[in-house]
């Protein structure tokens, strides 16, 4: 089964910019088992449900090791969002 998911970060403290690049990091290393999409506002993981659960599943939980307090919000949906007419 597919899986498409959004995800924002928002750590609670200063140097934000950095940590979220390190999770954006982190998800770089995934790369060839899923396909990243990566905007301004969110970043987008599309791939097969495992594959997708279990990378954003180690990337938030080493985030909350390494950084401490971290908001994700995250919106999940069954199938393949980029067949999905302006959802760029």
């Amino acid at each position: 089964m597919h899986l498409s998911v959004e995800i924002s970060m928002y750590p609670l403290q200063d140097g934000y910019k950095a940590k979220i690049k390190d999770f954006l990091d982190m998800l770089d290393g995934y790369a060839d088992r899923v396909d990243i999409r990566t905007s301004n506002m969110s970043t987008r993981i599309f791939g097969e449900f495992d594959a997708v659960t279990t990378l954003l599943n180690a990337c938030m939980k080493e985030s909350m090791k390494q950084h401490g307090k971290i908001v994700f919000v995250c919106k999940y949906l069954e199938g393949d969002a980029r067949e999905l007419r302006g959802y760029e």
